[in-house]
């Protein structure tokens, strides 16, 4: 189960999908709120690369945005690892709105190895104040 840790839980949205998963993505919590303008254009082509995988994944508007929100909000300083962010940012917002994909085709998607995603997507979830499941 991810969770948002909220004062308010009546703001909390239940997802659909393979796992129970909780959201609040509101005025109290923003991930938005985690990152400047500044960084979205210093990391423009990496929220192409996003939008680029989540079109080649069949994935909404709503997923690409999260995925976008979580990677702004905890890029790495370091270029090598900000494609592997990326992927896991990916895959961590699929799951959130419930628009589940293998890690394996997100990995394939980004062009990155499916246990790269695996090993970080818990973490991004973490850095953005998620309590990621424990499986």
């Amino acid at each position: 189960m991810i969770q948002c840790e909220s004062k308010d839980s009546s703001l909390t949205r239940k997802t659909s999908g393979c796992h129970e998963l909780f959201l609040l993505l509101d005025a109290q919590y923003s991930l938005r709120d985690m990152y400047s303008a500044r960084d979205q254009v210093e990391n423009q082509s990496w929220l192409e690369e996003i939008r680029t995988a989540a079109a080649a994944l069949n994935l909404n508007t709503e997923t690409q945005t999260v995925a976008e929100d979580l990677f702004l909000s905890q890029t790495p300083d370091n270029d090598r690892s900000k494609r592997v962010i990326a992927a896991a940012s990916l895959y961590a917002g699929a799951l959130i709105t419930g628009s589940e994909r293998s890690q394996s085709a997100v990995a394939d998607a980004m062009s990155v190895t499916r246990l790269s995603v695996q090993k970080h997507w818990k973490g991004v979830l973490k850095t953005a104040g998620f309590q990621p499941p424990s499986w």
